[in-house]
């Protein structure tokens, strides 16, 4: 069975045989973290320590996406399988264990949807036709939801308005601890609220701030944006999450090569808060896509075409 990969590592450290091997991935990772070309000697070296793991526990572990070492924990992963990130559609194995197997979290959603449409109906007046604002409004009633959506937002919203430049880096960290901590049965309705109107999607457009984690100046290259993803642990796992869980299929009546929307919809909000953040395009669509364009990509504009439609074309998203 899958086990935690921080556990699988200090069982492997503790082995003499399994501790050499490791080492070896280390620093194979370590070279192509920092894109050094090895010669064919080191690449069959690195191959041979890989299969040479056999059947531990570290070929197999996996990581959750709300422990708290998951850094550390995504790490591991891909140093034990560095030979899977030379591109974009080789990252089809997720590091992360399947949702079904984590554990649901339990909220009073239900509970505080009917303190929204009792009591508080009063302070709610004007919502009705905004399910967006209602959806924020259940979220400052959870102390959790609200404080951690208080707090990315004014991460965020730092600089807006001045010559001042955002702290991009700080704003995908704060989104990211939003979207991580705070019960799905809230990050959900915010993001996925259905709008009948555009003052409604561009409040769904500007959940997670665009100015700031979205948008920038000048649209760079889809290349850029993924490069600058495969350098980080958090971007390239989800990244890969997002890619086998939203692997679109022609042929399937849903366009969904797993069948489950759900898991497509999870790993779409783990891409937010990387630097491939994805977003509504407009306010009156549901249309979403990365800040990034495809000219000028040379030789490389076929690749650059498959990255963005993964979110602009996508069926199964």
């Amino acid at each position: 069975p899958s086990s935690d990969c921080v556990v699988a590592e200090q069982l492997c450290l503790s082995d003499s045989t399994c501790n050499a091997t490791y080492r070896t991935l280390e620093n194979c990772a370590l070279a192509k973290t920092r894109l050094l070309s090895l010669d064919h000697d080191s690449r069959v070296r690195c191959l041979n320590a890989e299969l040479d793991l056999g059947n531990s526990s570290l070929l197999h572990c996996k990581c959750h996406r709300r422990m708290k070492r998951q850094e550390h924990c995504l790490r591991i992963f891909w140093t034990v399988h560095s030979s899977m990130t030379d591109g974009y559609f080789n990252l089809e194995t997720s590091p992360y264990e399947n949702p079904a197997n984590e554990e649901h979290w339990k909220t009073d959603y239900n509970k505080l949807a009917a303190l929204v449409s009792g009591k508080n109906c009063s302070q709610l007046a004007g919502d009705a036709t905004n399910p967006c604002l209602k959806a924020t409004h259940v979220c400052n009633l959870s102390k959790k939801c609200f404080r951690l959506r208080t707090d990315y937002a004014s991460i965020c919203t730092k600089g807006a308005g001045s010559e001042d430049v955002c702290d991009r880096r700080k704003c995908h960290r704060g989104l990211r601890n939003f979207f991580e901590k705070v019960p799905e049965d809230f990050t959900k309705r915010i993001l996925f609220c259905p709008c009948q109107d555009e003052f409604c999607g561009e409040r769904r457009r500007k959940t997670i701030v665009p100015d700031c984690s979205f948008q920038y100046n000048i649209k760079p290259n889809c290349l850029w944006l993924l490069d600058s993803c495969l350098e980080d642990h958090i971007c390239k796992s989800r990244l890969a999450d997002f890619q086998q869980n939203c692997q679109p299929v022609d042929m399937s009546p849903d366009g969904c090569s797993l069948h489950n929307h759900a898991a497509c919809l999870q790993a779409y909000m783990g891409m937010i808060g990387t630097p491939m953040t994805p977003n509504y395009v407009s306010n009156s669509s549901v249309e979403v896509s990365l800040w990034c364009t495809c000219e000028n990509s040379g030789n490389q504009k076929e690749k650059c075409d498959q990255i963005l439609g993964m979110f602009e074309s996508n069926k199964c998203l």
